[in-house]
């Protein structure tokens, strides 16, 4: 069993035709892991739905809590990519012993159509399940140590640092 963490980003934006704007509704994750035919059996728990560029010191508080209390050892974190490593490292700082998370996110809403997330997704459930205990980003069809990795803003990748 694998707890997938919601907490907004790209990732789960929707667009606002009449004001022009992205927001958030609800969380796209279970519609992707159907439309992925995933069989992992996985717990999906949403905690916030804000931009990570919004993320508090509390609210990465609580992505960490949650992760301490889960009783699953193997969790994915959906989360915006502007921040992602901050959570990271505030996952790692609590020192999660036997514990694999694994953060993804998106550069495009899932609600495009042409989103990069449903990958994104697929990886980090793929990598959730193969890696040894650690905190990791998964973006691009890459893992990389959470402080390992950087976003490239003018290539809108992730890279090894």
């Amino acid at each position: 069993m694998i707890r997938i963490l919601v907490t907004g980003g790209t990732f789960d934006k929707e667009y606002d035709e009449v004001r022009g704007r992205l927001f958030f509704k609800d969380t796209h994750v279970q519609e992707m892991l159907d439309k992925g035919r995933s069989r992992v059996p996985v717990s999906i728990r949403t905690l916030m739905m804000i931009d990570s560029l919004e993320m508090t010191d509390a609210d990465r508080a609580l992505v960490v809590e949650q992760c301490r209390q889960s009783e699953v050892d193997r969790l994915v974190v959906t989360h915006g990519t502007d921040t992602m490593v901050e959570t990271g490292r505030a996952i790692a700082a609590a020192g999660l012993a036997g514990k694999t998370v694994v953060l993804t996110g998106a550069m495009i809403p899932y609600a495009f159509g042409s989103s990069d997330g449903l990958f994104n997704l697929g990886s980090a459930l793929s990598f959730a399940q193969v890696l040894p205990p650690g905190v990791y980003v998964a973006m691009n069809g890459q893992c990389f140590p959470w402080d390992e990795v950087r976003k490239n803003r003018d290539t809108a990748t992730f890279e090894r640092v």
